[in-house]
């Protein structure tokens, strides 16, 4: 079974498997999201089996030589294809673990927190990648067939995708009462920090939202309708790697020759409107950021202005401009 669906099998009542179960429940009942809680049971499964395959089954076997040797593993773990995992994948891994080692040392579990003194990856302050332009998104957009019904309900999931800039999570979770045409804005409910908020959706978007649920959603759906938006062909609600796959398989067929993701639909409505002359903390709030940092790296892809800036202003940035017939041509 994949990691994705598996659960923590405790084999011993105070084993390390065993408070891994522990900690998820308390986040649960901190109200954590679906997603976190999620997320951190897959980096647990992952340091667990890790530390099964060393013998390392109780939480007072770990030290803090232990999660440097575990540090060491994910910097020298390399994927199928051959590639080692991202910065930011291994920065996730080690804040699971770390958290975990907290809670087992606040709880007494163990007598002393082995992750406090635990160096993460340094992170470079790294433009967004994968950002497309229009004229990319419209092709992507295009890609789906509209004469079948998926391909209507894929082109209204990527249509809702890149005019929201929401995510693939909230996409999968959005209810169609969630959605208000007369007003033209969409309700996300517990978006990252499970923190709710309304954000404007195009014209276009609705129109395809709107043909999806009057040809496309009545027939998929399945008793009793719990009202779900964007149904997979079981009628069953989409999972965020679902929406990826949704967004992956447009992008293949588009022809743009690019390796993007759901998320670089996100990027590139967030860019495109940053160069439309958007005030970077509606796109801020638009987005459901919590801090104007994270909102402001698009700042630095949103160049279309600044090139313009450049070329009305830098005496050389135009060769085309009217020259005096003194001018020297260069030779």
């Amino acid at each position: 079974m994949s990691a994705r669906r598996r659960k923590i099998e405790p084999k011993e009542p105070h084993g390390l498997a065993a408070e891994a179960v522990r900690y998820l429940e308390w986040l649960a009942d901190r109200g954590y999201s679906e997603t976190t809680l999620y997320n951190r049971r897959l980096g647990l499964l992952r340091f667990l089996d890790w530390c099964s395959e060393r013998g390392i089954t109780r939480p007072g076997e770990l030290t803090r030589v232990v999660l440097e040797r575990y540090q060491k593993s994910l910097a020298g773990y390399r994927k199928e294809d051959g590639r080692p995992l991202g910065l930011q994948t291994q920065e996730n891994y080690l804040v699971d673990v770390r958290g975990f080692c907290r809670w087992m040392a606040r709880r007494r579990v163990i007598l002393y927190d082995p992750s406090s003194e635990l160096e993460l990856p340094r992170l470079s302050d790294r433009v967004p990648r994968g950002i497309l332009t229009p004229e990319e998104v419209e092709r992507v957009l295009a890609a789906p067939d509209t004469a079948t019904p998926l391909g209507l309900r894929d082109r209204a999931m990527l249509e809702v995708l890149y005019s929201t800039g929401m995510r693939r999570g909230e996409l999968a979770r959005l209810a169609v009462s969630d959605i208000d045409f007369e007003r033209g804005t969409v309700l996300i409910r517990e978006g990252k920090y499970r923190k709710d908020r309304v954000v404007p959706i195009g014209e276009r978007a609705l129109l395809w939202v709107e043909k999806y649920l009057e040809e496309v959603r009545p027939e998929h759906v399945v008793p009793p309708d719990d009202g779900c938006l964007f149904l997979t062909r079981m009628g069953k609600p989409f999972v965020p790697n679902g929406v990826s796959e949704t967004v992956s398989k447009a992008v293949k067929a588009s022809g743009i020759g690019k390796q993007v993701s759901a998320h670089s639909l996100r990027h590139s409505c967030a860019t495109a409107m940053l160069e439309g002359g958007a005030d970077i903390r509606f796109i801020q709030q638009m987005l459901g950021h919590a801090s104007l940092t994270t909102t402001q790296i698009y700042t630095r892809v949103a160049i279309t202005a600044l090139k313009e800036v450049h070329a009305r202003t830098h005496p050389t940035a135009d060769l085309r401009r009217k020259r005096k017939p003194e001018d020297e041509t260069p030779s």
